[in-house]
Formats: C-alpha cells, sequence, structure tokens
C-alpha cells in the first residue's frame, strides 16, 4: 500500500481520494471567469454584433417610424403622430376581414399539416422497401422556396389551362372549370391547400425524429398488456412526443402567421383583398409608400405572436404533481 501525502491519496484494494482543497476550487473558478469567459465572449462577438446591425437595429429603428407621418410621396412632413397610424389601422374597413382571413389562413393550415404530417411519420417510422427513397421525396418540397410553390400551385390552378380542373372535369366531379383565383371563396381555398402541401414535409420531420425516439420497450409492454392500436397512440406515443409536437405547433403557427410568400405569388392578396393577410396587407402598404402605417402592423403582428407565444408556453409547461 502506498501513501502520497502531496495528493492526501491512499492506493490500494480500496481507494480514497480527499476532497480538492478551497485553494484548488478558487483557482479552477477564477480560471474559468477570466480565460472561459473571454474565450466564449470572443467567439460569440461576430455573431452577436451581425444581429444586432442586421436585426435588432432595423427592428428599432423601424419601430420609431409606426409612430411618425412617415410616407415615401410626401418626406417634407415625418412628424410625431403618436397612436395615430394604429388608430387608422383599426378604423380602416378592411382590416376586420383581414383579421378574419389571417385566422382562416392559420387555423385553415395548420390543422391539415398537423393531422397529415403526423400520418405521414407513422407511415415512414415503419420498416419497408425503399424507406429512404420515399423520405426524400416527401422532405424535398420543405427545401423549395415558398414563393416558387406559390407560382407552381397559381399554373395548377390556373381556370383556363390548370391541371386542377383538368383533372376534376376527367373524374367527373365538375362540368365547367372553376375559377379557383377569380373567386374570394374559392382562392382563399386554393391558397390554403398550397400552404398544406408545403407545410405538411415540416411536421413529417419533426415529429418522425420525436418518434423514432421513443422506446420500442414501451410498445412491447403495452402489447403485452393487450393494448390496442388506438390506446397506444394515446396512451403512450402522444404523451412521449408532446414536447416536440407543441414545440413544432408553436414554431408553425408563427410561420404561416408570417409567411406571406404563397399568397403573395398566387393572387397578391386579390381578388379584391379577399385572401390579404395581415403580412400581405403590410406588404400592399408599404407598396403604396406608407412606411408608417406598414411599421404599425409590424409592431401588431410582432406583439400578437409575441403574446401568443407567452400563453402557449405557459399552457405547455409540465405541471407539477400536488404533494
Amino acid at each position: 500500500m502506498a501513501i502520497n501525502s502531496e495528493r492526501m491519496v491512499v492506493r490500494g484494494p480500496n481507494t480514497v481520494t480527499a476532497p480538492p482543497q478551497p485553494q484548488a476550487i478558487h483557482r479552477r473558478k477564477k480560471r474559468f471567469n477570466t480565460r472561459t469567459a473571454l474565450t466564449l465572449l470572443a467567439f460569440m462577438a461576430p455573431a452577436a454584433i451581425f444581429v444586432g446591425i442586421f436585426t435588432y437595429y432595423p427592428m428599432i429603428a423601424g419601430s420609431q417610424m409606426a409612430f411618425r407621418n412617415w410616407n415615401l410621396n410626401d418626406l417634407s412632413d415625418t412628424s410625431w403622430v403618436g397612436w395615430g397610424n394604429f388608430i387608422k389601422l383599426f378604423e380602416s374597413p378592411e382590416f376586420g376581414g383581414i383579421v378574419r382571413n389571417t385566422v382562416v389562413w392559420v387555423v385553415g393550415s395548420l390543422v391539415p399539416q398537423v393531422v397529415i404530417g403526423f400520418a405521414l411519420a407513422l407511415f415512414l417510422k415503419r420498416r419497408f422497401r425503399f424507406r429512404s427513397g420515399y423520405q426524400a421525396f416527401i422532405f424535398f418540397p420543405w427545401a423549395v422556396s415558398g414563393f416558387l410553390i406559390g407560382m407552381l400551385f397559381r399554373w395548377m390552378f390556373n381556370a383556363e389551362f390548370g391541371v386542377v380542373n383538368d383533372l376534376l372535369m376527367k373524374a367527373g366531379f365538375i362540368e365547367s372549370p372553376i375559377p379557383w383565383l377569380a373567386e374570394p371563396g374559392f382562392a382563399m381555398t386554393a391558397v390554403i391547400i398550397a400552404n398544406i402541401w408545403y407545410g405538411v414535409t415540416f411536421f413529417a420531420i419533426m415529429i418522425l425524429a420525436a418518434l423514432q425516439s421513443v422506446s420500442e420497450d414501451m410498445y412491447e409492454a403495452a402489447a403485452l398488456d393487450g393494448a390496442g392500436k388506438a390506446r397506444t397512440l394515446f396512451s403512450i406515443t402522444l404523451p412521449a412526443i408532446s414536447v416536440t409536437l407543441g414545440l413544432t405547433i408553436l414554431l408553425r403557427v408563427i410561420w404561416i402567421f408570417n409567411f406571406p410568400d404563397i399568397i403573395w405569388a398566387m393572387t397578391g392578396g386579390g381578388p379584391a383583398d379577399q385572401t390579404h393577410i395581415i403580412t400581405t396587407y403590410m406588404i400592399k402598404i408599404t407598396q403604396e409608400g406608407d412606411y408608417g402605417q406598414a411599421s404599425a402592423l409590424g409592431l401588431i403582428v410582432v406583439f400578437t405572436l409575441m403574446l401568443f407565444a407567452v400563453f402557449y408556453l405557459m399552457a405547455m409547461r409540465p405541471r407539477k404533481a400536488n404533494r
């Protein structure tokens, strides 16, 4: 048996190591607080500076426009108007319809995306031949530009030579072409269908990754207990992936709310402003030169999404068991 008096270590059948001295702990903390902190700061500084210049500064500069009379058609008067731009927005006759369209756009796109994406994830979780090829084929749309998807569906829903009307007429569902992008009701349906096709992939990717992390032992135990597919789904699968599913829904709501690409490419907000949502309407106001109202609308969007995120995360927070 050997004794090292310097380190207070006894080597033998039962190795005993004395706890580090307070001076050693202090030196390690000091070393972390100086060298490590400076190293981390040096690595983070470029990214922080980049985000500050190209994200936060434009956001702050644009925010002050919301309280000024900032119109590119007349820059001689950029006086402070306070809440005037917000009042004009709320009093405009089309603002109520735009809010309603935004709710229909988000809910009508989100619910089918969740359901279809979940079904695709369950299908792709199984082992079958050429599964990797199917996954690549299904995940491909997420890599395509949203504006390009809008242009593609604009051609597909064209009343004269679109493939959608052609297939429906050949199948016998309709007798004459439907003016998908010229009628208000049909136009909103068309843009929602395009957004559903585009967003299903995101849910399939995220839910599939969550499903693959669920232990197979839980499914085997449920099978031994005689649990059916429905009970396994609601008692094991959904609780196991609830956190991932909740965060995915939160992210997708924010993205759909801030996603004017498809609508702008397909209808430009028409016909007669009937497919405008808040973000496409903001683009329209910006094109008209009224940067004051556009900035005010942008702040409304940011505030609405912040409130939604806070309440949603509070609702998704796991509740502690009563002691």
